[in-house]
């Protein structure tokens, strides 16, 4: 029996723009900035796209925010 996972219908994938490591978030994060779990490189949360509710957010500055991805989880 094959598992299908399911993404929360809040979240939103994107890519390190650095590793290409898939990624995913809720659109509230947009903006910020922090470490790829993959690579440790500084990336900014781009906006999510079009047609989920959400607007076009402005950049937070002065302000990285933690990634944490358990032991045996990928994102």
């Amino acid at each position: 029996m094959k598992r299908v996972k399911t993404m929360n219908p809040n979240e939103f994938k994107f890519y390190c723009s650095h590793c290409d490591q898939p990624l995913k978030c809720e659109p509230q994060f947009a903006s910020r900035q922090i470490q790829c779990p993959a690579c440790q490189h500084l990336i900014r949360i781009p906006n999510p796209p079009a047609g989920t509710g959400f607007t076009h957010v402005q950049p937070e500055r002065g302000q990285t925010w933690a990634t944490h991805v358990p032991r045996g989880n990928k994102v």
